[in-house]
């Protein structure tokens, strides 16, 4: 039989965590960082055997997609432990990394996934299937060993950019009738069951009426990983006559998905700016080979103020003091397309004051990296399983409202299919 051990998620999001266990072997899924971490990540470490490289069952680490909260504790653990992601994944968190404080990364070496090709590993074959999520290169895996399937969802939703992936999936699964699945819930308790969040198309829609009322330069705050979003971005610049000006992380990230498709810094209709502290990063690290990289369309600071009426920053902190020595913010305004928690939990206060000091008015356009409750009823409704058992969510005790096969499980409790 197969066995299994959430150690974490199980009533919380965030901090992902899935043992797997069969014929002495065992397969990790997921090793993520709390969303309430402190500084002393290495705390969070769950209690598994081997994740100092010192024991040969534990035959790896699958990450489903490139979130901190899936990944974040990869750092704390023996480099000789191989690591399974999608190849764009570990390209992302390879460029990103170098940019970035804290608990980041780069995954080791293993297995690349691509979508629907199983991949051996010891008793278990994994096949990933890429999902619509605002990580990029995100995937659910189905497990199977001993003549037992298992589906762990991973972060999926059903609005964003790759919807299709979703509609494509249900209409044709895998498997039918499988043993179980492992199920994130991240909207309920948070989100009406009737109702639907909005798509990517309706945020790029958004964005234009934003951009052709804005008389100066716009602050687009986003994460540089979410290219769903970066995408939406850069379409409603074209629509609304403005270019987008992106800094050297951005430019990093965007090329390491080696997609001909997303927005990249050679394009007519994109600009590299890099503010003073990220110059300060680039002489110190010498990155004068990446700069260049990206430099064909580069702009200074003494250009900002003659562009703030036909432009679009990527905004992020770091911009602030190169923005007031630039002069280029009246008429500014300032877009808000993260998730509202990180407001609203202070983390980012400064930046409050400092939109009030300006007078710049800030508007919130975003939506979900999380499937609607419709669609997650979508996806139990298509694969059928034996049972549902839920993770990555706050509110477990939900579930049974929705599906009449939920099976509870809590962290550390191992049970077996």
């Amino acid at each position: 039989k197969m066995h299994l051990c959430i150690h974490r998620g199980s009533k919380q999001i965030g901090g992902s965590c899935v043992l797997f266990e069969s014929g002495g072997k065992r397969l990790l899924f997921d090793l993520g960082l709390p969303l309430d971490a402190e500084d002393d990540t290495h705390q969070y470490l769950p209690d598994v055997k081997g994740l100092d490289g010192s024991d040969e069952s534990l035959l790896g680490v699958l990450v489903s997609h490139p979130h901190l909260d899936h990944f974040g504790l990869l750092n704390h653990i023996s480099p000789a432990i191989p690591i399974g992601m999608g190849a764009a994944a570990r390209r992302i968190l390879a460029a990103a990394s170098p940019f970035l404080r804290g608990s980041w990364s780069i995954p080791t070496s293993g297995w690349d996934f691509t979508s629907a090709i199983p991949l051996s590993i010891g008793p278990f074959t994994v096949t990933p299937y890429l999902v619509d999520h605002s990580a990029y290169d995100a995937y659910s895996l189905l497990i199977e060993t001993e003549g037992k399937q298992i589906l762990y969802s991973g972060d999926f939703r059903a609005h964003g950019r790759k919807s299709p992936l979703f509609d494509r999936f249900i209409a044709n699964p895998p498997t039918t009738g499988i043993d179980a699945v492992l199920l994130e819930g991240s909207t309920l308790g948070r989100l009406d069951e009737t109702r639907q969040f909005p798509t990517e198309t309706d945020i790029e829609s958004r964005l234009v009426q934003e951009f052709r009322k804005t008389k100066g330069l716009v602050l687009v705050q986003t994460s540089a990983q979410n290219i769903d979003r970066i995408v939406s971005i850069f379409r409603a610049c074209k629509r609304a006559g403005r270019k987008l000006i992106i800094d050297l992380y951005a430019a990093a990230v965007l090329e390491a998905t080696d997609n001909p498709k997303i927005p990249q810094s050679t394009w007519k209709e994109i600009m590299l700016y890099t503010p003073q502290r990220q110059r300060i990063q680039i002489k110190k690290n010498e990155w004068f080979d990446l700069l260049n990289r990206h430099s064909s369309h580069r702009i200074f600071n003494e250009h900002l103020k003659d562009l703030t009426g036909t432009s679009v920053l990527l905004f992020r902190p770091v911009h602030i003091k190169d923005l007031e020595k630039a002069g280029c913010l009246e008429n500014a305004s300032f877009i808000y397309s993260q998730w509202e928690g990180y407001w609203e939990r202070g983390d980012y206060d400064y930046l409050k004051n400092w939109l009030e000091k300006t007078l710049i008015p800030k508007t919130s356009i975003h939506t979900s990296g999380h499937a609607s409750i419709h669609d997650l009823k979508r996806l139990v409704e298509a694969l059928s399983p034996k049972r549902v058992v839920p993770i990555h969510t706050f509110k477990p005790e939900l579930y049974p409202d929705m599906y009449n096969n939920v099976e509870m499980h809590n962290d550390g409790e191992w049970w077996e299919i």
